[in-house]
């Protein structure tokens, strides 16, 4: 018995066909194709994919082409409530049989749906990993199983199974059950985001050996990557949505909760619509939050890390962080929830030394982790210093972490306003001199700002106190500011030339390559710094015109007529989406709507031909799209023509 609602042409579609007719794309998008066929077939995959680059499809479609087949349920393991109940409901709105199984049930619905499985009405399960792991949900995969209806495994966020990742949940090492009971019944892996130490541990933790690897680029074409200087961070991020993402959705990610929530009511003050969202609020009222930000437009999220995961709203304008995550594949799959409709976006971030010394110390100061584990969490921290410092293209530095060679994207901060290079091997050499007879005096080593002061020649009390005032070093670097110090020494970190002991009171200490520096061996060139911070500057005309043509470009092209269309689906959008308790992208794309606004269609045998209107939307919502669109006092025709 087919599970799927909406009526295909073929008993046993094809994935072209199973795209065209449910969810409404005539062209599979990259790699799409060739993973689609290779799990159709029963092969195991492991699945890289960006955000925005359409993973889901890459197990939807063979979902419904094996349980046409006869192949039985696919379970997906997917670890957020919130977007297992948006992917089921897209799924029923494309005419497609899909649950959830999750603590948000009864146990009578649970039981329901269980029953619904073993007569095999459904063509997708989401069910979180730890519901997979009860005994109960192991003895009904067991009884599928044993009814040859049990088709295939989605493991979604699968880089939550390793240690190295960025979002490690102890519950997805228990998933190599799924391999050791079910041998037979294929397997596919899915990510964003994982460097190749990750990518073996996902490998070795799933038992995916044997799988094929699907890499597709990581490239965003579409964000732009700016990091700036932390001068005054609430007055920047002010500046920075002001001027760029004025009444536009964005995410705001802070450090503490105490951050979020000054940061959330400093953005209300200034008229901006925001929320504050992390772990330290009630569950009911996150999650009325998290559904308020999928539904309405033009709200900024402020939170920490522990939001977003699984967040599949289209249009989010921006992402900023306000403080350094902790590493490139956080950093990369927090950024990624911008612009997944293609349209252009922000990654904008600030840090600065206070930064640095902080990740440092959580990483340095852990009571459970083992001395191998902060040694690559130390690596990773390093490379993420070296992207914030980086001179070159943010994009090509970003993309050679993850593997990937590119050129010069011109839509970054670096591409945009090239920053200026100055030689401060002298000034290092002052800085890394002054560090090494502070500690041969004093017999300890001491932190930023005492450095800094005795470097300027500032007789401080603690100066004093240790006579370092009789230093050779004492007064040397009067010539710099205390922040352009900041940035000589925030750099020799990046560099990895000094290092910040947090385990001895966030102390300064040198690295090895100091030697060659201090010697004359070795120059040291540094991007200059700016206390004006040129990088957040507003009204940068360069990146406002690019920006504008990019997100613009759609609807720029749209005469009078179709915008007033495109006004009217919008409105009768969000009714529809409000009657389904579900997102207005659910119901239709932007690009869709636009799509239709422009093309004026005046039947359904026109309208079928949008892009992103499957046979099933085309059947519940097409007579209304047809009225929206129609002229005033003209009457659609409803028909095919």
């Amino acid at each position: 018995m087919s599970s799927l609602t909406v009526s295909i042409s073929s008993p046993h579609p094809t994935p072209l066909e199973v795209l065209g007719q449910v969810f409404g794309y005539q062209h599979f998008r990259g790699p799409q194709e060739a993973i689609v066929e290779h799990v159709v077939a029963g092969g195991d995959a492991l699945v890289l994919m960006p955000t925005g680059g359409g993973k889901s499809l890459c197990y939807q479609i063979p979902a419904i082409v094996r349980q046409n087949a006869g192949h039985g349920v696919t379970i997906v393991i997917s670890p957020l409530i919130a977007l297992m109940h948006d992917q089921v409901g897209a799924l029923l709105e494309a005419g497609v049989s899909a649950a959830f199984l999750n603590s948000t049930q009864t146990f009578e619905e649970g039981n329901q749906l269980e029953k619904r499985l073993l007569r095999n009405e459904l063509t997708l399960l989401y069910a979180a990993p730890e519901r997979i792991n009860t005994p109960r949900m192991r003895g009904l995969l067991a009884s599928l199983h044993e009814r040859g209806l049990l088709s295939l495994f989605a493991i979604d966020e699968a880089h939550c199974v390793s240690q190295w990742g960025h979002d490690f949940r102890p519950e997805y090492r228990s998933l190599s059950l799924l391999h050791e009971t079910f041998p037979d019944v294929p397997r596919m892996a899915l990510t964003a985001t994982a460097d190749a130490l990750t990518r073996q541990d996902m490998i070795e933790r799933l038992k995916l050996e044997d799988a094929r690897e699907f890499v597709s680029s990581f490239d965003r074409p579409n964000i732009r990557y700016t990091i700036v200087e932390k001068t005054d961070p609430t007055r920047q991020l002010l500046r920075f949505i002001e001027s760029e993402h004025h009444g536009e959705a964005g995410i705001v990610y802070c450090q503490s909760r105490k951050r979020v929530e000054e940061i959330a009511d400093t953005l209300l003050g200034a008229g901006i619509k925001a929320m504050a969202y992390h772990a330290g609020l009630d569950s009911a009222l996150r999650q009325q939050r998290q559904d308020r930000f999928l539904r309405e437009d033009g709200l900024v999220m402020v939170a920490t890390i522990a939001f977003g995961m699984g967040i599949d709203k289209p249009d989010v304008r921006f992402v900023a962080h306000l403080d350094m995550p902790k590493n490139i594949e956080g950093y990369y799959q927090e950024t990624g929830r911008a612009g997944r409709d293609g349209q252009s976006a922000d990654a904008w971030m600030m840090y600065g030394l206070q930064d640095v010394v902080n990740q440092r110390r959580m990483i340095d100061t852990s009571e459970v982790a083992s001395e191998e584990f902060k040694q690559v969490m130390r690596g990773k921290l390093d490379a993420l210093l070296s992207l914030a410092e980086d001179t070159r293209c943010r994009r090509v530095s970003l993309l050679h972490y993850f593997g990937e060679d590119s050129q010069p994207c011109r839509n970054c901060d670096n591409c945009l306003n090239p920053p200026e290079v100055w030689d401060a091997t002298e000034a290092a050499r002052k800085m890394l001199s002054c560090i090494y007879r502070v500690q041969q005096m004093s017999g300890i080593s001491f932190g930023a700002g005492h450095l800094m002061d005795i470097l300027r020649g500032k007789a401080t009390e603690k100066v004093v106190q240790y006579g370092h005032g009789q230093l050779s070093t004492f007064g040397i670097g009067a010539d710099l500011a205390e922040a352009q110090w900041r940035s000589v020494l925030r750099q020799l970190i990046a560099n990895n030339i000094v290092r910040v002991n947090a385990e001895a009171f966030n102390t300064l200490q040198l690295m090895p390559d100091a030697r060659q520096v201090l010697k004359g061996e070795a120059s040291v060139l540094l991007r200059q710094q700016s206390l004006a911070s040129k990088a957040d500057r507003p009204g940068r005309g360069s990146k406002k015109s690019v920006k504008t043509s990019v997100k613009g470009l759609a609807e720029a092209s749209l005469n009078a007529g179709a915008l007033e269309r495109l006004a009217h689906l919008k409105a009768w959008r969000a009714e529809v989406a409000r009657e389904h308790n579900l997102p207005a992208f659910v119901i239709f794309h932007d690009a869709t709507l636009r799509a239709i606004a422009e093309q004026a269609p005046k039947s359904l045998y026109e309208l079928e031909d949008i892009s992103g209107m499957g046979t099933k939307k085309l059947q519940a919502y097409g007579a209304e799209v047809l009225r929206v669109c129609a002229p005033t006092g003209a009457a659609p025709v409803s028909h095919a023509s």
